[in-house]
Parts: C-alpha cells; structure tokens; sequence
C-alpha cells in the first residue's frame, strides 16, 4: 500500500504511470533518433559543393535536374567563395557513406551486452546512461570534427552509436514489463513512432537552422534536448510497475495480474538466457532476415534521402528539410492507423496475431520498395517524387505492428536479449547500405541512384519471403521450459536453470573443501 509521500505524489499524476512511461519512451526514441539523424542533413552543408561538371566533359550527367541556384559556373564558384565554402570539408561520396555508416559500428556492438545488463539491472539506468551519452557527444561534435575533421567524425559517431545500441533492448524490455498482451500493437506504434518525430524534428528543424545560421547549431540543440529528457525521465520512469515508488495500487495490481512478464518475474529474473535454444530457433533468425531487410530499405531513406533531394533533385537546404520530414511525418501517422487497425482486426478475429504480424510486414516491405523505384523514375518532377518518398515511408510505418513487436511474441521473458540479437543483427545494414550507396552514386546521378533503389527492393522483396515463411507469432517453447516442456525433436541437452546451475555450484564447492 501507499503510504506517506508516495501516495501524495500518486495523486498529482492524472494519466497511469504506464502511459506516462509511454510518452517519456516515445520521446527517448524521438531524441535518440534526431541525434541519430541529425548529421544526414547536416553533411550536406558541412562538405563543399561540387560545381556541375560542363557540357561534353565525361562527367556531364544528361538526365541531371536544373539547378535553379545556379547561372554560370563562374558565377557559381564565386558564389561559393563568398559564402565560406572554402572553409568546408573536401569529402568524397565514399568518405560520406563511411562517415554516416560509422554510427551504426557502435549501435551494433553494445546491442547485446545492453540487453543483458537491462534483464540483469533493469531497463531504466541501462536505456538513460545510454543516450546521455550520446547526447553529450553529438553536443561536442562541432568542436570535434573542427578539431580532428573526417577521422574525429568517425570516431565520435561510432561512440554516439555505442551509447544508443543498450537503448532499444532496455525500452522493448521496459515495455514488457509495462503493457499488457491488448495493449502492445497500439503502444508499440505510438513508442516507435517516435523514431518519426524525431525524424521530423531532425529534418524540419535543422534545415531551418541551417537556412538561417551555421550548422554547428544543429548538433547545439539536438544534444541539448537529450541532456533534458535525461532529467525528466530519471524523475519519472522505473524500469518495472513493482520498483515504482508512486505508482497507485489499483495500476500495479492490473498489471501484474495482466503482463506475462511480472507473472513470470521470478522465473525471468533467476533462469540464464537459454542460449543454445535461443540462437536454434528458426522463428528468431526468420525474425532477424525480415529486420535485415527492413533496416536495409530504412536506413536507405533516413540515411540517404536528403542526399538525394540536394544532389540530384537539387532542392536548397530549407527546402530539404522540410520536403525530407514529410515522408516521415506520413509514417507517424500510418504507424497508428495501422496499429488500431492490427489490434482490431486481431479482437475481431479477422486474421490471427501470427497472420496479421506477417501481413503488415509485407506491407512494410513490398510498399516502400515499389514506391522508391517510382520516385526514381519521376525523373526530376520533383513533386511527384516526393509524394512516393512520403507514400513509401507511409507504407513502412506498418512494420512497427508487424515485425517490430514480434520480439515479445516470441519471447516475453527474454526481451532484452532477443531484441538485442534482431537489432544488432540487423543494424548491419546502417553499416553496408550508405557505404554501398557511396560506390553506387560516385558522381550522384540519377541512373546511379535509380541502381541502389533496384538493390534496395530487391533486398525488402527476398527477406520478406523468409518472414512470411518461417516466421511465427507465438510464444517460443524455450521462452518458458518449465511451464511448455521440450519440442519432441530436441537433442541438444537441458537448458540451464536456476536450480541446475545451483547444483554443479555446490558440487564445485564441495570439490574445492575437499
């Protein structure tokens, strides 16, 4: 029961404690993601513009978009004297596509040791250390890339991602813990969404700084705000119903009567991840295929769009950014309609949750790669290619009711850790994708381009087909032994248990008295 201050406290918070954990992890992806995504914009402006190559030479681009920025060449390089352009970056297209991969180095590796250390401390301290740490670098990038230029980029990118890659196994642990099995759908897209708003933000915001000030302000504000959520959700949100000092009686007692992992919270806190079951089974790495895709075709987009609207569509920066936060701001809003919609159908009986997870993650993947072929087939009719940017990004919002909450489907118990494996896994591709783009766009054409958006369907396409195949949307047997008990067809040995690993301590103990 409350007591004292506690109950004082309670009583000032007019939403649940689970929606205010709700609104503080939609944000923490919206902050994770603008200073993810900041620097996407902010390299265009960071690298000198190349002056476009003259009739005839073997550069000339015949299929390339007007300039409407630009008369002569004369005219044009003084333009870019006059502006500061010779104190800018001189960065090759490949150095770029290193540059903007270098985050995902880091976000890769500390995937899985994050989970760990989430399921061991809880989500909480794990989820806020990690992004404060981001947030202090991306508020010292100016003064870092001014200092060390491409190499000290790299570097603190790649710690910016060390810092992020604990973030999405410790929230998809929190939410666990939180939501009950009705709620996930729906929560899961509004939480995730938030990769959206911070796309938007990250977009809309910097290319308004930029039209109207230099780009070292962008990583200024973006980092700022980190460091403010940071104190906001140390004061507000704990990692589990049961640590939370003010949650009100009635709220803790639903939820531990309705979420899987707090009826389990003693198993889950006590059993070893099952490791040798765990990495055996065909629906995760049907999981990871689907997530490798998936990451392929977005980071494709987050990555890379606003390259392609400055050198090939040749928008001005404003411009970019707020023709680049439209696709997502589409996405947002679709990642919703799509959540109620899957929930809805899933109570009404219309398809199953196993069905309806393999649907809309078709939805997500075959959509966005049509839609990308299109937009570089529009040529340089600039408004129809950014409507098929912004229908494409819609269509991938279907994904977060899709794939994205399959993890806890699969296994509640071990959220963290299997969140961990399909993240980090599938991160692989922030790390090919815009170093791939680089080789295929050396002189960022149109045709050049058009190739990587080939490439990037035909990767959506084939890892989708191993999803719908070899996919699943129920609880794995390993997930929870003691209650499911072995698949007939197992030969690998018991699983580690809290029990038996009690026992062969005693028996080593027993071993060294003697």
């Amino acid at each position: 029961m409350l007591t004292g201050w506690r109950l004082a406290v309670s009583k000032l918070f007019i939403l649940p404690q689970r929606y205010v954990m709700v609104i503080m992890a939609l944000l923490a992806i919206a902050n994770a993601f603008t200073m993810r995504q900041c620097l996407n914009l902010a390299i265009t402006q960071m690298v000198k513009r190349k002056v476009a190559p003259e009739i005839g030479s073997a550069d000339y681009d015949p299929h390339a978009c007007p300039d409407p920025n630009a008369n002569t060449t004369t005219v044009v390089e003084n333009l870019l004297t006059a502006s500061g352009e010779s104190d800018k970056f001189d960065w090759s297209e490949s150095t770029q596509g290193l540059i903007l991969g270098s985050f995902y180095y880091g976000y890769v590796a500390t995937h899985l040791p994050g989970g760990m250390l989430a399921e061991r401390f809880g989500g909480k301290w794990v989820l806020s250390l990690g992004l404060l740490s981001t947030a202090v670098c991306t508020f010292i990038t100016p003064f870092a890339v001014k200092t060390g230029g491409a190499v000290a980029l790299f570097i603190l990118r790649v710690i910016e991602g060390l810092g992020e890659g604990p973030s999405m196994p410790a929230l998809m642990l929190i939410i666990s813990q939180w939501i009950p099995k009705t709620e996930r759908s729906r929560v899961g897209a509004l939480v995730f969404g938030g990769a959206q708003i911070g796309n938007v933000a990250g977009s809309f915001l910097s290319g308004l700084i930029m039209h109207n000030g230099g780009w070292e302000n962008v990583f200024y504000l973006f980092g700022g705000l980190g460091l403010a959520w940071f104190v906001l959700w140390c004061l507000l949100c704990y990692s589990s119903p049961n640590t939370h000092p003010f949650i009100s009686d009635a709220e803790k007692r639903f939820l531990n009567e309705n979420v899987e992992a707090l009826c389990n919270n003693e198993k889950k806190q006590l059993d070893p991840v099952p490791w040798k079951a765990l990495v055996r089974s065909v629906p995760l790495w049907a999981l990871i295929v689907a997530g490798i895709g998936h990451d392929w075709g977005y980071y494709t987009m987050v990555t890379d769009l606003p390259k392609y609207m400055t050198d090939v569509l040749k928008f001005d920066i404003k411009s970019t950014g707020f023709l680049t936060s439209m696709p997502y701001i589409a996405m947002w809003i679709a990642s919703i309609i799509f959540g109620l919609m899957s929930d809805f159908g899933i109570k009404k009986g219309l398809y199953s949750l196993q069905n309806a997870r393999k649907i809309f993650t078709t939805v997500a993947a075959i959509g966005p790669g049509i839609c990308i072929i299109l937009a570089s087939y529009s040529g340089c009719n600039t408004t129809l290619a950014v409507v098929w940017f912004v229908a494409a990004m819609a269509f991938m919002s279907a994904y977060y009711c899709g794939m994205k909450i399959n993890v806890l489907d699969l296994s509640p118990n071990y959220a963290g850790t299997t969140t961990a494996l399909v993240n980090g896994i599938s991160s692989v591709s922030g790390i090919v994708s815009p170093y791939l783009i680089g080789l295929l766009t050396p002189t960022s054409t149109l045709k050049q381009w058009r190739i990587a958006f080939w490439v990037c369907l035909a990767v959506l396409f084939a890892t989708n087909l191993v999803f719908v195949f070899l996919g699943k949307g129920v609880q794995e047997w390993w997930d929870d032994v003691k209650l499911r008990g072995y698949p007939s067809d197992w030969k690998h040995g018991p699983l580690p248990t809290r029990e038996r690993d009690m026992e062969i301590s005693n028996v080593e103990k027993k071993k060294e008295k003697e």
